[in-house]
């Protein structure tokens, strides 16, 4: 596993590879960076409506353009604009910090440098990041950047950790190997407090294709439970039905909570998983 200086630095590289992450860069009508529209007047850069100057506006208030159309004073107001908190969690148990071949990334490093590169995006377009179950209250800048890169590294206790109390969206980072309704429930209170959440699922290249023959003693990192198979090519196909229908049922869950699984395998490029990240995160732009 990485220090949090080599994460950060891996990260910072990934993220200058990648084009600037607006939560609402799909959404019609907006280009203010770094906040969410509340549907009032208020402090932003869109505009909102007009409404009759009133004695008390200042009167550079005044919006003279659409008062020249009659005898009418008006001002142009904007709505209210927020930042919004994006939560980061990275599943601490050694099978997800874990590699089928030496010279690969570990799942998990995967996991982190592609979550903090769209967190420092996301930092640097004015939205507060933080990890969920830290302790810390999320914020804004660099030193939001080196706590979420301290936190994500961090070994804290394999329970899974409660919804904040402030909305946030979440990014959940893990192999997702444990069964389906398993996750639903461990994901149940999140999901309600926040209809925009994503699932990263990374998995190893041997995983997903089960290559080995002959005899093989399987075991997960981190368990004492093992098993030897004789002739582990006689499972492959059932393996891989299994797996893949596994995945399955875990994209359709997500889908019921309004969240998204984002996959990636850590035999592809980095920059691929934290692309399709920030595309998955964007897409919450359309829903405001």
């Amino acid at each position: 596993m990485m220090d949090a200086a080599t994460l950060r630095a891996e990260a910072e590289v990934l993220a200058r590879s990648l084009p600037g992450l607006n939560l609402q860069a799909r959404a019609a009508d907006t280009a203010h960076l770094g906040a969410a529209g509340r549907k009032r007047a208020g402090t932003g850069e869109q505009f909102w409506q007009y409404r009759h100057y009133a004695q008390e506006d200042a009167a550079q208030r005044i919006d003279w353009r659409r008062s020249g159309r009659g005898d009418d004073l008006f001002v142009r107001e904007t709505e209210l604009e927020t930042s919004r908190t994006v939560l980061f969690w990275c599943d601490p148990h050694a099978g997800f910090d874990w590699s089928g071949e030496p010279a690969r990334l570990h799942k998990a490093d995967a996991a982190r440098i592609s979550m903090l590169a769209a967190a420092l995006l996301l930092s640097k377009a004015g939205e507060r990041i933080g990890a969920l179950g830290s302790g810390r209250t999320p914020g804004f800048g660099r030193a939001a950047g080196d706590k979420l890169a301290e936190d994500l590294l961090a070994k804290t206790a394999q329970g899974f950790p409660p919804p904040p109390k402030s909305q946030s969206i979440f990014v959940i980072a893990s192999d997702f190997y444990d069964p389906v309704d398993v996750w639903r429930d461990r994901l149940a209170p999140l999901a309600g407090t926040s209809k925009e959440g994503i699932l990263l699922a990374i998995s190893d290249p041997i995983e997903e294709t089960f290559p080995w023959r002959g005899r093989v003693r399987f075991s997960r990192p981190g368990g004492s439970l093992f098993r030897i198979f004789g002739r582990a090519e006689t499972i492959r196909e059932e393996y891989v039905q299994r797996y893949t229908a596994h995945f399955e049922a875990l994209e359709n869950m997500a889908a019921g909570m309004g969240w998204q699984l984002v996959r990636h395998s850590t035999g592809s490029p980095l920059q691929r998983c934290a692309s399709d990240l920030k595309q998955a995160l964007e897409l919450f732009g359309a829903r405001l």
